[in-house]
């Protein structure tokens, strides 16, 4: 496990969530103004932190992610070719540019953070102004210059899938503009959960806190185990098989089905100490003709999403064949619905030794 912990800036604004005046044609109704590079400072970042170039340098840098959104829609030229597209939350523009590459008839991007002023130079530089009309404002509030789209891009997954709430903005979209038949991509997506032995990392960041020169300072150990880690899972650290706790099909999900509770059994594969839990997920492009999946498994490519690592408040030894049993619950957070609230229990009745954890967790 690497000791850096790299969360994306997620704070009042996020991609396609805010508030800001809905803006279709720029010929019509004046656009919010762009502040001046050399006036941005780290306070306009702070609300509105997806226009800071690095947030989607590292999205753009992603390469499991950025061609795969490429190659399902330039592989798939006759589901594009004289459709009408939506990319909900933007960014750049560079799905929008895909699609019109594809040879769609008209290609809207819906963005309410500053990057939209830059999407708008990238789409002009490049000479889709004629194909992509990019529209500045929060998808629930915005008008769009057609009644119905034919497919609908979007890049909506968090951490642990479902962190930021972003596919919600992607279901309104769904039920408002998609028309009968339409397409969405990606559709599906599940989310998977194992063991892992992580001592190294949980003596360095967790234990800790438990003498720090000569100081007890424990109760900001309760806070590290409180908030679950992002970072890069070692694949060699799994101890475990893996079992599926949410499968979404974004053609039938409702908003209220995110909230969601699972039971999930795992079994162990290699004797040793169970130091935490690993969720994963994969999302999914079934209408390409060739099935396409983004995977954030650790034993797969690298990606920005990494894992999602939940460390329980004490390891246990754990033997090979020995199975986990577990509940796993998440729900919005009532003050900021971008926020999480996880509760995790498990037991195991191993052959080394018995297991029981429960902890209330927040992804934040």
């Amino acid at each position: 496990m690497t000791s850096t912990v790299e969360k994306k800036k997620v704070v009042s604004e996020v991609s396609v969530q805010g508030k800001k005046e809905a803006v279709v044609d720029e010929k019509d109704v004046k656009s919010p103004t762009e502040p001046k590079a050399e006036e941005i400072t780290s306070k306009d970042y702070y609300f509105d932190s997806y226009s800071h170039f690095g947030i989607h340098e590292e999205m753009l840098k992603d390469d499991v992610r950025t061609r795969t959104y490429m190659n399902s829609i330039l592989q798939n030229r006759h589901l594009f070719k004289d459709k009408v597209v939506l990319d909900v939350g933007c960014g750049t523009g560079i799905l929008c540019m895909f699609a019109a590459k594809a040879g769609a008839k008209k290609v809207i991007g819906v963005e309410c953070a500053g990057i939209y002023h830059q999407a708008k130079k990238i789409v002009k530089a490049n000479g889709f102004e004629d194909k992509i009309t990019l529209v500045h404002g929060k998808l629930e509030e915005v008008e769009l210059p057609v009644d119905k789209v034919d497919i609908i891009v979007s890049e909506w997954m968090g951490y642990f899938l479902l962190y930021e709430s972003m596919m919600d903005s992607v279901l309104f979209a769904r039920d408002k503009w998609l028309a009968p038949g339409g397409m969405l991509f990606p559709d599906k997506a599940s989310m998977y959960i194992c063991a892992i032995e992580d001592a190294d990392y949980r003596a360095e960041k967790i234990d800790f806190w438990k003498n720090v020169y000569g100081f007890d300072m424990s109760c900001i150990q309760e806070l590290a185990l409180m908030e679950p880690l992002v970072d890069v899972c070692n694949p060699n650290q799994i101890i475990s098989d893996s079992d599926s706790i949410l499968e979404v099909d974004l053609y039938t999900v409702k908003k209220e089905d995110l909230d969601f509770s699972s039971d999930f059994s795992i079994k162990i594969t290699r004797n040793d100490f169970c130091h935490a839990f690993v969720a994963y997920f994969t999302a999914t492009f079934s209408k390409s003709h060739k099935p396409l999946v983004i995977s954030t498994d650790p034993r797969c490519k690298y990606t920005h999403w990494k894992q999602t690592v939940f460390y329980m408040d004490k390891d246990f030894p754990a033997a090979v064949g020995d199975v986990i049993k577990g509940h796993i619950s998440c729900s919005r957070n009532g003050k900021n619905p971008r926020d999480l609230n996880i509760e995790l229990r498990s037991e195991c009745d191993g052959k080394e030794a018995k297991h029981s954890h429960s902890r209330k967790y927040r992804l934040r």
